[in-house]
């Protein structure tokens, strides 16, 4: 039996996307500069694109019906990951430990973020579920994931960005952090893309 035979990919692939959501909610509490461009970017867009091409393998291998609810319960964990870096940060600090600014610091903003996050995730990635649903049926997989990321990144990195961002931040910066958030997704997402041709489709055609 190969290895390949051994993997749950539809597993695989639902973990590794709501692990993406969570790491890159966390990650964009930092804004950076990119190199050579000099736009200011949020931390998380170093993973977040990534999450539209394991969206779409978990389409691929559960269907439309299993993607949506993974899209659902990524959105909750993110809800909780907050409320518990919130709960947490409200207890009361232990003597001698001075981490308690920094942490706060980090930490708590994240809830900013996650509504964002959550409120253009679960529209962008459910733009991107009936665009790759629509295409894969009528073309193919790889068009599918290339069309359907398009869609979805331009919505979500819309909306994440100025919910996140707009009035926290100069107006001149949240226009280089939605400029930078759509030039990376785009590459990094059809980069990713040809590793929808790694799985199999493990349900019935009409299902997708």
């Amino acid at each position: 039996m190969k290895l390949t035979d051994k993997i749950n990919y539809p597993l695989l692939a639902s973990s590794l996307y709501i692990a993406s959501q969570i790491f890159a909610n966390i990650l964009s509490t930092k804004i950076a500069v990119l190199p050579i461009i000099n736009l200011a970017v949020d931390g998380g867009t170093v993973i977040y694109p990534l999450t539209f091409t394991l969206r779409d393998l978990v389409h691929k291998t559960w269907g439309k019906a299993v993607a949506r609810q993974v899209i659902f319960m990524a959105a909750g964990l993110n809800i909780l990951m907050f409320f518990l870096f919130w709960t947490v940060g409200k207890m009361t600090p232990a003597p001698g430990w001075q981490g308690q600014t920094a942490y706060e610091q980090i930490l708590l903003p994240v809830g900013r973020i996650v509504l964002a996050s959550v409120i253009s995730q679960v529209i962008s990635e459910l733009i991107d579920t009936e665009i790759f649903s629509v295409i894969y049926k009528k073309v193919n997989d790889l068009t599918a994931v290339f069309l359907s990321n398009l869609g979805g990144l331009l919505v979500d990195s819309i909306c994440f960005t100025l919910i996140a961002f707009l009035g926290q931040l100069p107006l001149a910066t949240v226009g280089q952090i939605m400029l930078a958030n759509i030039l990376i997704k785009l590459i990094l997402s059809f980069l990713s893309a040809p590793t929808i041709k790694l799985v199999p489709r493990l349900v019935e055609f009409n299902k997708i």
